[in-house]
């Protein structure tokens, strides 16, 4: 069985990023990779949103892959189905990105292995904008 890291380390990997890439980011207001996206931006991270047939969401340039973003990602946040994470991990590792999170819901826990087994930090089944307020709630 999977297990994420620990709160601290969370806390602390939370802490070192500065720049999130979210794949999968809807450029609808009303889903909630919009949301978390543009709250995590409010807090302080550089958002770059990666999803095809899109040229901007939040005022930021989209790519159509990971392997498309220009520079380094410290997080690759993943707003898709279960069923897509192989690809994602794979982009993951080509790119070298150091992280990944893949967002309350999506559990694959083959990808998630496969990623950890890769040398990636990873955390799944959890969302990013509620462990900051979690763990960060006097500064959020």
């Amino acid at each position: 069985m999977f297990n994420n890291p620990s709160d601290d380390d969370i806390r602390q990997r939370l802490k070192q990023s500065r720049r999130i890439a979210v794949v999968g980011m809807s450029p609808n207001p009303a889903r909630p990779s919009f949301g978390v996206a543009k709250i995590m931006r409010a807090f302080g991270y550089s958002i770059v949103p990666v999803r095809p047939a899109v040229s901007e969401v939040l005022g930021e340039t989209a790519y159509p892959t990971l392997q498309a973003v220009p520079g380094r990602v410290d997080i690759v946040n993943v707003f898709r189905n279960a069923s897509l994470l192989e690809p994602i991990v794979d982009a993951c590792i080509e790119t070298g990105a150091p992280a990944l999170w893949i967002q309350e819901g999506i559990v694959n826990e083959a990808a998630a292995e496969r990623a950890r087994a890769a040398g990636i930090w990873v955390v799944m089944d959890r969302c990013i904008y509620k462990d900051y307020v979690r763990l960060f709630r006097d500064q959020a």
